[in-house]
């Protein structure tokens, strides 16, 4: 049974193929470039653009169990191109954001709300995968700790829970099979709650360097979110993530060790494995 790897460059995606390979899955991956994919010679590559349901529609030939991102686009070609193949499972790697009371109107709750929405409107059997907070974000401090060994945060004390990619892959996986049913209502975090700052602290152990935080007023962070081409509508959800988390509203579950019947991976296996990207 072949299952289809929709973003399988991404930073959860390849590790949904390789786990599927080490569980002995055939695995399809779907690429822009398939020449430029780099995934290992055991995985056939194929062409797909999700705003293009005629290019799906040829990689889901022969598939029966489907990986993708919340498409920022929305769902509708994916829906549209899916409806003609014979799928078992569809699962879909969304936010936790959605099942937060306080996340109502908050832009990215909203559209992966709405992801949601589609693929239940749909009709196809498909799963959610809910992470909270993805430890693979604090990425974006890369370039001011390579220059400066500075991290300027707005409300550095506010405190997340931050789960592993390699973790919500394993979850991920455990859907494909079908062994989480029970949990895709639960929400993805990692195993302890850390303020910012003290994630800053643990890069710096994993690098052997002392870091420092400089704090961010308001104005200054969404000016600095700006700097990226971010949407104000998303630059206002950020903001109001990052203000309820210091404001002691910050979310903490055990379901990765429930799904996977081990640990979650903490912030610190994290911070050492990525040391060479900051």
């Amino acid at each position: 049974m072949t299952t289809l790897v929709i973003g399988a460059r991404g930073s959860i995606g390849r590790h949904v193929v390789d786990q599927l390979l080490a569980a002995g899955e055939q695995v399809r991956a779907s690429a822009r470039d398939p020449e430029a994919a780099g995934l290992p010679e055991n995985v056939s590559v194929v062409a797909a653009d999700l705003t293009k349901p005629d290019t799906v529609r040829a990689a889901l030939t022969g598939v029966r169990k489907v990986f993708l991102y919340a498409p920022s686009g929305g769902m509708g070609a994916f829906v549209e191109a899916a409806s003609d193949a014979d799928l078992d499972r569809v699962v879909l790697l969304s936010s936790g954001s959605v099942l937060l009371p306080g996340a109502v109107g908050n832009a990215i709750a909203e559209e992966h709300r709405a992801v949601e929405h589609q693929l239940t409107e749909s009709g196809l059997p498909w799963t959610p995968i809910r992470p909270l907070v993805l430890a693979t974000n604090n990425l974006a401090w890369a370039d001011s700790i390579r220059a400066t060994g500075t991290v300027p945060l707005f409300r550095p004390n506010g405190t997340s829970a931050p789960v592993h990619e390699r973790d919500v892959a394993a979850v991920a996986v455990a859907a494909l099979t079908g062994s989480s049913d029970g949990y895709a209502d639960r929400i993805l975090t990692g195993p302890q709650l850390l303020s910012q700052r003290e994630q800053v602290e643990l890069i710096g152990t994993a690098l052997g360097r002392d870091l420092t935080v400089t704090e961010l007023s308001e104005t200054q962070a969404r000016a600095r979110f700006g700097q990226f081409g971010t949407a104000p509508a998303t630059i206002d959800a950020i903001i109001q993530f990052i203000a309820a988390s210091d404001d002691g509203r910050s979310v903490i579950t055990d379901t990765v060790e429930r799904v996977l019947g081990r640990p979650a991976l903490s912030f610190g296996e994290w911070a050492h494995e990525h040391a060479a990207d900051f």
